[in-house]
């Protein structure tokens, strides 16, 4: 476990929108954490403020150092990366790190379990570092990582395979109004907030007010989570539409 000697003084930064990026990284392979941090040093507004070698690790570190974004693993030994991102997020107060899942595995289940886990999106390993240091930066502001329609094939896959449990829609839909509704169908079928307003004849501004008052409402943390509900709750199915 290291934990990089600049943590404490951008702990002191604040909620200043200003403040670099603060990143844990989680990962067995040492080189693996070594390259990630070279990647990371190279963005002005990114900070490593720790390494973790395994789930235990990560989640000790995320207590002592309060990191914005956790770059996770996924096969660690111990608890793997899935379950430190389960425990960390069930403990996690609102505002808490967003996690991003990265994995050299592409299978529906693994990607899927990340999600239910509250993660905020995934990247495979082969990514470039210039993908890696920008879905740092999307999870930090509270959006999906990916594009939603890829989370959308990962959930439909994941449903596919049977790994989603029974459809039993939540009494928390009955909060949205139905100008909400209309907006959650088009988020969970992969729209971007442009083209919400396009389908729906709304402002940007109107259409980002209503996304916030569906997470809000639904009690999720970003638009990932909300493609999530959407599939567990049959608001949208595979292959369908909007419903």
């Amino acid at each position: 476990m290291t934990v990089d000697a600049r943590a404490p003084l951008a702990a002191d930064a604040g909620p200043d929108a200003t403040r670099p990026v603060r990143v844990l990284l989680a990962d067995d392979q040492d080189l693996v954490r070594a390259g990630f941090r070279i990647i990371l040093e190279t963005a002005p507004d990114v900070v490593v403020v720790g390494e973790a070698r395994d789930g235990l690790e990560a989640v000790a570190l995320a207590a002592s150092t309060s990191p914005d974004v956790i770059v996770m693993d996924v096969e660690m030994p111990g608890i793997d990366g899935l379950e430190a991102t389960r425990r960390l997020l069930e403990a996690a107060a609102p505002g808490g790190p967003a996690v991003l899942v990265l994995t050299t595995f592409g299978r529906g289940e693994y990607l899927f379990r990340a999600l239910r886990a509250g993660a905020s999106g995934f990247l495979l390993k082969t990514s470039s570092p210039e993908e890696l240091i920008e879905a740092i930066a999307v999870v930090h502001r509270g959006d999906a990582l990916l594009a939603p329609e890829l989370t959308r094939r990962v959930v439909a896959a994941a449903i596919a395979e049977a790994v989603v449990p029974a459809i039993v829609p939540s009494p928390r839909l009955a909060a949205l109004t139905d100008r909400e509704r209309e907006v959650l169908d088009r988020m969970a079928t992969g729209c971007s907030n442009a083209e919400i307003a396009r389908d729906l004849f709304l402002g940007e501004a109107t259409v980002k007010t209503h996304v916030s008052n569906v997470l809000t409402k639904l009690g999720l943390r970003d638009r990932t989570a909300a493609v999530v509900f959407a599939y567990e709750n049959g608001v949208v199915v595979p292959g369908d539409g909007p419903r």
